[in-house]
């Protein structure tokens, strides 16, 4: 066997990828297994313990952590994103209370309820600060409810978070500018301790080229503003040119397909591969029927008679210079007209700096003078956060940046520093190793379900229709659960290489001196080690096998004290694929308690002889066995659990409890409403063997 060198495999600050990954480093694995064992309210207090938009986040999130997702090298990422929105709709679970009394921390005025701002706002009510959300629009949401199209986010998935932001004690009021109806020094005189702006980026930028004065000139943001607050629709069903290659443009031009154009062309500098939008958008898009035309850069807007007919567009042979900065390279004598009657800058956007001018210090281009690190502005007290200076980015990336600046606030009204530069970094897992990778089996990915494009340019109603119970189970079941398996106990291992021989993935190693290490970061969660360890010396760095164990004996406590004329059944079952559903948890009989595993192959022939020590008349072990729906990712597993029943069976007979207290089958996903005949069949082999001698 290869000799490998002892070592820390992990560092102390190492997470899960997707965990480190995603911007507010939610605790992905955890609340993936939730949904994978069919604990719906679970996995949705999981996601609340970090993440105050929960239901925006799983609606139109970037999903950075899928970016990340080891099942990368496997075959596809777990679709997070889509779990996450499956989270939110299932489950019933309400943000944790506060740590603090409101307004014992100071109080706060947020500028703006977009992401950063409703973030910054949430973090600080739930340590005690009195918070004020002012909104210069009729509704809180900022980008994301008024920008984001209604097929992508519509407005309940927004009312939905804000109403629970609310519920923390913050003060939310719309129809109120900064500028207009308020100023920093009002706010400072009202009381105010402390100030954030979150002012995001409001301003559609254009070009100087010739032919923009005039009809026929649109901007990304007011017009996406239109469609979704006013119903905006073209006339006479006009070809539409959208300028832009990013996921605003995306927008524009997915949005005028339903506003009634009759052909919607996207131009943009950007190549096929260089363009900034997510590659589902693109493809999304072109499954609609928009026109791409990559490598073009605007060079006019051409007019007849004052009326819109094209735009005469430059060949872009390069886009970045050799450092990477935006720096087009144009070649003059390439040059093609795109015909039209409508264009729609979508080139990026813009902060408004008047509304604090005179107030904070502003830069020679427009920009707040701050400091990224303190996340604070020119004046003491007032902070800044969001894209205003982060520049554009994601909704997530907004929120996490928002969650610092409150970070920051806290310390300032605590008299302290802060410096984003102190705080911890998490640190993503090594990827797998290809003998690891080799040995995981590969698991098809459940795209999220969705209209077809046919339908979808039809109307403004959301495109996605979310994940039904049974593919959400199975997908989140294709969660590697990194970093939540076997780690040795040093003080117990005897070298004895038991688990060398048992991993089917090759985790546990012999190093240069000889002994075991169990490579955590390696690991996957199969837990046939567990028990076959003849010192016990490993066990799990999550919780979870304990926390099933730990259920056996009031599960069995609360069996035995009800009056049943048929024997007691414990039931010992897995608790993924169909013994996540539904029908299956909410099975019921007078005579039977369940306990269910992260898998049976995790059951300990202890676990077995701890129930009938407890005074059940028998057990019923049930694993799972592969269908066209629900597989068992794990190898071996099926192996193994009949060995360890057998084993169990053969000590019961020693000490005279007869074996034939255990009854042992596997059923598949979709034999799940079999288990009633399974527990009938059980029965009837515990009557033959009486009642308990123990009980």
């Amino acid at each position: 066997m290869t000799q490998q060198q002892n070592k820390a495999f992990a560092p102390d600050n190492a997470a899960p990828p997707c965990q480190a990954a995603c911007p507010l480093h939610q605790d992905v694995r955890d609340y993936l297994l939730a949904i994978a064992t069919g604990n719906f309210d679970r996995a949705l207090a999981v996601i609340k313990e970090t993440n105050p938009l929960p239901s925006i986040c799983g609606t139109i999130c970037a999903h950075h952590c899928e970016d990340k997702c080891r099942r990368n090298d496997v075959d596809k990422p777990v679709s997070i994103r889509g779990l996450k929105r499956f989270a939110v709709e299932k489950g019933s679970a309400k943000a944790p209370p506060a740590g603090a009394a409101s307004g014992n921390a100071g109080k706060v005025a947020v500028i703006g309820g977009g992401p950063s701002g409703l973030t910054a706002a949430f973090d600080l009510a739930r340590r005690g600060c009195a918070v004020t959300v002012y909104e210069r629009e009729p509704f809180m949401g900022g980008a994301v409810r008024h920008y984001i199209p209604l097929y992508r986010l519509p407005d309940p998935a927004v009312d939905l978070d804000i109403a629970e932001i609310a519920a923390q004690g913050v003060e939310l009021k719309t129809g109120v500018a900064l500028g207009r109806d308020i100023t920093i020094a009002q706010l400072e005189k009202e009381g105010f301790q402390a100030i954030l702006l979150a002012l995001g980026l409001p301003v559609s930028r254009g070009l100087n080229i010739p032919g923009t004065d005039g009809k026929g000139i649109m901007y990304a943001l007011p017009f996406l503003k239109q469609v979704k607050r006013e119903g905006f629709k073209f006339e006479g069903r006009p070809t539409v040119i959208v300028i832009g290659g990013g996921n605003v443009a995306m927008d524009v031009a997915r949005s005028a397909v339903r506003c009634g154009a009759g052909k919607v062309k996207i131009v943009c500098l950007e190549s096929d591969r260089e363009m900034p939008a997510f590659s589902w958008e693109i493809e999304e898009a072109k499954e609609e029927g928009v026109e791409f035309n990559t490598s073009w850069g605007p060079h006019a807007v051409i007019r007849d008679s004052g009326r819109v007919t094209g735009l005469e567009t430059v060949e872009c042979t390069c886009v970045f210079d050799e450092q990477g900065r935006f720096n087009p390279t144009l070649n003059q004598d390439c040059k093609k007209v795109v015909s039209g009657d409508i264009v729609i800058f979508s080139i990026g956007q813009g902060g408004d700096p008047e509304p604090v001018r005179g107030e904070i210090e502003i830069d020679d281009r427009g920009r707040f003078v701050f400091n990224n690190r303190t996340m604070a502005t020119s004046r003491p007290g007032v902070f800044a956060c969001g894209e205003v200076v982060m520049g554009p980015g994601t909704a997530v990336q907004s929120m996490a940046n928002g969650r610092l600046a409150a970070q920051a606030i806290l310390r300032y009204l605590e008299g302290g520093a802060f410096d984003r530069a102190d705080l911890a970094e998490v640190k993503p897992l090594e990827k797998l190793e290809p003998a690891v990778l080799e040995a995981v089996k590969r698991v098809p990915r459940h795209e999220i379900p969705m209209l077809g494009p046919e339908e979808r340019v039809s109307h403004f109603n959301q495109a996605e229709l979310g994940f039904d119970t049974a593919a959400a189970v199975c997908e989140a079941r294709r969660c590697l659960t990194c970093f939540a398996g076997a780690e040795r106990i040093d003080e117990l291992c005897a070298n004895c290489l038991t688990c060398v021989r048992v991993c089917p993935y090759h985790v546990p190693v012999i190093n240069d001196e000889g002994t075991v290490s169990i490579r955590s970061e390696q690991c996957q969660s199969c837990g046939l080690c567990l028990s076959i360890c003849p010192a016990y010396a490993i066990k799990f760095r999550s919780p979870y096998v304990e926390k099933a164990a730990a259920g056996i004996e009031p599960a069995v406590a609360g069996l035995l004290e009800r009056a049943s004329g048929e024997p007691f059944v414990l039931a010992v079952t897995c608790g993924y694929g169909g013994f996540a559903l539904p029908e299956f948890r909410e099975f019921k009989a007078g005579n039977l308690a369940v306990v269910r595993f992260p898998c049976v192959g995790k059951v300990d022939s202890l676990h077995l002889l701890k129930a009938v020590e407890l005074g059940v008349d028998g057990i019923l072990v049930v694993g799972c066995k592969d269908d066209d729906h629900f597989d068992c990712p794990y190898k071996e597993a099926g192996y193994w659990i009949p060995k360890r029943v057998e084993h169990t069976r053969k000590l019961l007979s020693e000490v005279g409890l007869g074996g034939e207290r255990i009854f042992f089958t596997e059923l598949a996903g979709s034999e799940i409403n079999k288990f009633g005949a399974v527990l009938s069949e059980a029965v009837g082999q515990f009557k033959e063997a009486g009642p308990s001698p123990l009980r």
